[in-house]
Parts: C-alpha cells; sequence; structure tokens
C-alpha cells in the first residue's frame, strides 16, 4: 500500500518508492517535480550515474536527444560517455567497442512485432538479438533494469558482432537498455552484416530518443533491409514521461511522427510500430487514449502493442496489469481512432482476455 506524499491518498497502485500519484502528476506537477527528480537522482546514484541530464559548461555529447553538457570528468547520462581532460571520451557505442550482449533467439519470438513482421513466418530461422547495456532514459518500471549495473562482459567491436550472423539469422534486433544511446556502433554492425547476407531484415526497438541524423540512419537500414523500428511511447503526457521515465518525451513524438511520414514507403511489413507498457496507477486508459490519438492522427493504421507490466525495478510494489485495464486501454486505443491494436504479454496477465 502505497501513500502520495501530495495529496496523502493511499492505494494498492500507488508506487511507494514513487511516492506520487497520478492524479498529483498530472495536476499538481510543478509542486511535485523536484520530489520526482531527487527519486531518480537516487535511483541513478545507486548505479553512479549522473542524477540528472547534465547541463554543464563542459562537454556537450552529439549522442543521441538529451544533449548533454557533460562536466570535466564526469558522465553523460547513459553512462557511456565522459569528460576527460575536456575531451569526449566513449566507453561504448562506437564501431570499435559496443557494451553489449548478444544472444540467438528462436523465431517466431516474443517481439513486439511479431504479430506483423515477417519474423513470425520465417520457421527454422532464428533472430540475433542485441541488448545494449545503456540507456538514455531512467524508467523506474524498467523491465530489463539490469542494464544499469556495471558491463560484466567483454566490449563488441561492429565486425565481431556483425560476423555471429549465419545462413539461419532471418533478422536482428538492437534493444536493451536502449540502442539510442549506442548508435554508431548498430549502424556500423547493420552496414556489414548487410553486405555479408543481403536478406537479412534489421530491427530497431527504442525508446526514441534519438538525434535526426541517427534516425535517418536508422530509417534508411529498416528500408533497405525489410525490417522495422518499434517506439516504445511510454507516456503521452510530458508530465508522466519526466515523473516515470525522468526525461522528456518531446524529441520522442516528434521523432515518431518524422517516421510516420515514411510508412508509405513500405507499407508491408509494418515499418512503423507502436508499443506502451500498461503500469498499474500510472499508465491507464486515459494516457493510452492520448497515445493512441497521437498515433491515430498520423496514420490510423499504424501497429499499436499494449503491454502487460511485470512488477520491477522500484516499481516492483505494483500489482501485474489487470484483466480490467488491459480491456479497458484495448477499448480506449480502438475508439481513439486505431484500427490495428493488440494486447501483448497476455501471460502475464491472470485471466484470458
Amino acid at each position: 500500500m502505497g501513500r502520495c506524499i501530495h495529496c496523502r491518498k493511499e492505494g494498492t497502485e500507488i508506487s511507494e518508492p514513487l511516492g506520487i500519484c497520478l492524479s498529483c502528476i498530472r495536476e499538481h506537477f510543478p509542486a511535485v517535480k523536484d520530489h520526482l527528480a531527487a527519486v531518480h537522482g537516487r535511483s541513478r546514484r545507486m548505479y553512479s550515474l549522473p542524477p540528472g541530464i547534465p547541463r554543464e559548461q563542459g562537454v556537450t555529447c552529439p549522442g543521441c536527444a538529451n544533449a548533454c553538457g557533460i562536466p570535466k570528468e564526469g558522465k553523460g547520462y547513459c553512462g557511456v560517455r565522459e569528460n576527460h581532460q575536456g575531451r569526449l571520451m566513449h566507453l561504448g557505442g562506437i564501431p570499435a567497442r559496443g557494451l553489449l550482449f548478444w544472444y540467438f533467439d528462436p523465431l517466431p519470438t516474443n517481439c513486439v512485432a511479431d504479430w506483423v513482421c515477417s519474423g513470425h513466418r520465417a520457421q527454422g530461422c532464428k533472430n540475433l538479438a542485441v541488448f545494449y547495456h545503456s540507456c538514455t532514459f531512467d524508467c523506474l518500471f524498467c523491465q530489463n533494469w539490469q542494464f544499469r549495473e556495471p558491463f560484466q562482459g567483454q566490449p563488441v567491436s561492429s565486425e565481431e558482432l556483425a560476423g555471429r550472423v549465419d545462413d539461419r539469422t532471418h533478422c536482428i534486433c538492437y534493444f536493451g537498455g536502449d540502442p539510442s544511446s549506442q548508435m554508431p556502433h548498430a549502424i556500423k554492425a547493420s552496414r556489414l552484416a548487410l553486405k555479408k547476407k543481403k536478406d537479412l531484415r534489421i530491427c530497431w526497438e527504442t525508446n526514441g530518443n534519438l538525434t535526426r541524423p541517427f534516425l535517418k540512419e536508422m530509417l534508411r537500414i529498416a528500408l533497405e533491409s525489410g525490417g522495422c523500428i518499434k517506439f516504445d511511447l511510454k507516456t503521452g503526457s510530458e508530465a508522466l514521461s519526466l515523473a516515470l521515465c525522468g526525461v522528456s518525451n518531446r524529441q520522442v513524438k516528434k521523432n515518431f511522427a518524422w517516421l510516420a511520414g515514411s510508412i508509405s514507403a513500405r507499407p508491408d511489413p509494418s515499418l512503423l510500430i507502436a508499443s506502451t507498457l500498461m503500469v498499474p496507477g500510472y499508465v491507464d486508459e486515459e494516457e493510452v487514449h492520448g497515445i493512441a490519438e497521437f498515433i491515430a492522427a498520423l496514420n490510423p493504421d499504424i501497429p499499436y502493442s499494449l503491454l502487460a507490466f511485470h512488477p520491477q525495478f522500484l516499481m516492483k510494489d505494483l500489482p501485474v496489469t489487470s484483466r480490467f485495464q488491459a480491456r479497458a486501454c484495448l477499448k480506449a486505443a480502438r475508439e481513439a481512432g486505431l484500427k490495428n491494436v493488440q494486447v501483448g504479454n497476455i501471460h502475464l496477465i491472470q485471466d484470458d482476455l
């Protein structure tokens, strides 16, 4: 049972580590934003990451939309770049050095886009899954929060990663963490892999917090290879994005809208797919309706996957997504005008949909 420190309301769908209810985030954000920033700061210091996006008069990092101003001997928000004596140093994310783990996943697999991509028909083939060990967001509900821990593996070059592609590799999927923090590495690996195997699909699963040059290259590779781009639209409102993810979603929405303009270049299989995690007490049907309305205004045929939540990281005190919430969110997305909506991770929901 959590309690909101602002309105004193109690409930099972108020996360105690966050300490603020959804109503107060929506209606009283200026009054609670400092507390929310402090929650993120504490969670990040546990893993030696900057408490917030650095805005110092140091080295400016062009790696993602956060555009960190990294102070001397400090780190960028993702933890992959540092200011060493006034120079931007890359701990990872460059072609020679990717901080990642990779593995083969037999197809069909539990992919956000499985229901609309070619992978579900590629029986006997496999996906090269690439988990980047860094991220440009700080989601308190993160389902893959382990990327925050110190990297225990050996850096993998783009050449080494591309070399793992074999005759049975149907696709490469970059996720994490998030590829947005290590795009030069992913782009180089993709180009090398496509030279090795022409009929290889390259897919991206991302929070969308990218700079436009990297986004353009991501689009180019997806179009050329027959792959897709999966945006995790975590929230609709900026206030809730700052509360749950520590970072604004303004650039994410701009990027998604820009990509939507290229859908006609290859409508089948779907080029652009959206997903949202239905976090109990926070990402409700009202939030989903707003996200779906945003998507539908761009193109009502964009596939949208609503994902069931499993208690993780700082929000492990919340329940799993309920059958009631899933149905309400599904209805809200359809009423907002989307034609292609599904609920994923239904095995996490106790009752059948």
